[in-house]
């Protein structure tokens, strides 16, 4: 950190001729009137975690790998400064940029940990973030046979005590002038979604066909699934005083996009209901769904009441608009493909036609790359994105 300067700058920062405190003030009105019903502009945001910044060289110059990152909770404490300074300095979106009031970390062990949860051993792939094996494929009612897993064991467990040992390193000391916040085990608390689980603990091969060829199997297997997810996510919340249902809940699915809306009616909405029913009130649900799962979010909508969708693609944003009307919150923008391999140009053009396909009527519209930023995406692509957002989705006053 020696090369840090007393405002948070290090030497080749990509913002560092930025008015940074001008941007924050803009950015904040932005969101507040978008939050407000009245939009002056789209915010654009970028969805980035540490695999975009593990593969980029100046966030990450010792190549920390995710073996050490995710093994050493010191290790992973630091890391996570690191990035959230990286990225507050380079990466060009409506958020604070620059040094924030406070810092705040939480463990971070990807989308793996439910899979870890239940059991499935976890790999490092080089150059990949680490992933879960199916332990069930060969018999999946062995999973029924473990019973459902303790809340508060496995990788959950392992959260809380990388939140007590970042609690520790906090207390040592502000990082680069400010304090340090501890935030709450993310693992605990959420979940991708039961047929995405499905797919990790037993593999999308089995879930398709058992949904096709023995549907009362697999609903066992859901049920189980469910029961599991419901009861760790209540012990959790229970125990740190988090009250529930809550306005705002949002999951996750984006295995869903490899079934027809039929067999999402009939296998996985169920489950869903009861997640969002336990967990939701009726008030701003959310749902994150990769894929092209779009076909889906009209009976989303009627059916549960979600009212934001983060969508991933490909997606046809206007067709979309029309569909599901001006009143439900839309997020997504350019492939994460095109923004990792085209030029600024080609960026630019892409995220003026999305903006002119009539997403924006209504104005519920966040622009963010389609989703979660690849490794290596160059810096010129997003600012060539941001650029086109800010100019092609402002609204009358």
């Amino acid at each position: 950190m020696a090369n840090i300067d007393e405002n948070g700058f290090e030497p080749g920062d990509r913002l560092a001729e930025m008015d940074l405190a001008a941007h924050n003030a803009e950015q904040a009105e932005a969101w507040a009137a978008f939050n407000a019903g009245k939009p002056v502009r789209t915010p654009i945001v970028f969805g980035t975690n540490t695999r975009y910044f593990m593969r980029a060289p100046r966030a990450n110059p010792e190549g920390l790998d995710f073996r050490r990152y995710t093994e050493d909770p010191d290790v992973m404490f630091h890391a996570l400064l690191g990035y959230a300074r990286w990225s507050r300095f380079n990466l060009l979106q409506d958020q604070q940029l620059g040094l924030p009031d406070r810092w705040s970390v939480s463990p971070d062990f990807q989308n793996y940990y439910e899979a870890a949860w239940f059991g499935c051993p976890v790999e490092y792939r080089d150059g990949q973030v680490p992933d879960a094996t199916p332990a069930y494929a060969d018999a999946p009612e062995r999973l029924l046979d473990r019973g459902l897993p303790d809340p508060s064991g496995g990788l959950m467990a392992r959260a809380e005590a990388y939140c007590e040992r970042f609690r520790e390193l906090a207390k040592q000391g502000p990082f680069l002038g400010r304090e340090i916040e501890v935030g709450l085990p993310g693992p605990c608390f959420g979940t991708d979604g039961p047929m995405t689980v499905a797919c990790n603990l037993f593999g999308p091969g089995f879930v398709c066909a058992a949904m096709a060829a023995e549907p009362n199997r697999l609903h066992r297997l859901l049920e189980f699934i469910t029961d599991a997810t419901i009861l760790r996510m209540e012990t959790w919340r229970r125990r740190y005083e988090t009250p529930f249902p809550q306005d705002g809940f949002g999951c996750a699915d984006d295995s869903i996009a490899l079934i027809s809306t039929a067999m999402y009616r009939e296998h996985i909405l169920p489950y869903h209901r009861r997640i969002y029913d336990t967990f939701g009130t009726p008030q701003g649900r959310s749902i994150h769904l990769c894929g092209n799962s779009t076909r889906h979010f009209r009976t989303i909508h009627e059916e549960l009441g979600v009212v934001a969708f983060d969508t991933g693609f490909p997606v046809d944003f206007g067709r979309l608009r029309r569909e599901l009307g001006p009143d439900i919150k839309l997020l997504g923008g350019p492939h994460v493909g095109l923004l990792q391999s085209s030029t600024p140009a080609e960026v630019y053009v892409e995220t003026r036609r999305i903006m002119q396909s009539g997403v924006l009527e209504g104005g519920l519209f966040v622009l963010r790359e389609g989703n979660n930023l690849a490794p290596e995406t160059p810096l010129d692509n997003t600012e060539a994105m941001y650029r086109a957002g800010r100019e092609f989705g402002k609204f009358a006053a």
